[in-house]
């Protein structure tokens, strides 16, 4: 009886959003469906990146991913802009200056 066999398997890591980078991307999300920009969007949290995608429309592929990997944290930085072919569009250590291109975009709009 010394013996114990555990049958559940070990739940993997799991790389997320944390609150603050989430609210930054939801605003800026919540920004563009007003412009009317964005219609959707997918979050997709996995055991090396977690992703954030927006959609102009939903059975299109996203206009814009927001890619966190934790991996090229000491490289690159963590976090990476892509582009509507897959094409990487910014790279860098913090969000605000990621999400900088997309900003400048709205701002644009506006006017």
């Amino acid at each position: 009886m010394d013996n114990i066999a555990h049958l559940a398997p070990r739940p993997q890591p799991q790389v997320a959003f944390n609150r603050l980078e989430l609210d930054r991307i939801l605003s800026l999300y919540g920004r563009m469906v007003a412009a009317g920009l964005w219609r959707d969007y997918a979050l997709d949290l996995g055991a090396k990146t977690a992703s954030f995608s927006a959609f102009r429309r939903t059975a299109e592929n996203p206009e814009i991913r927001i890619v966190k990997d934790p991996a090229l944290r000491l490289k690159q930085g963590e976090w990476i802009l892509y582009g509507e072919g897959g094409v990487v569009l910014k790279r860098g250590h913090d969000l605000a200056g990621v999400l900088a291109p997309v900003e400048r975009r709205l701002v644009k709009i506006v006017e």
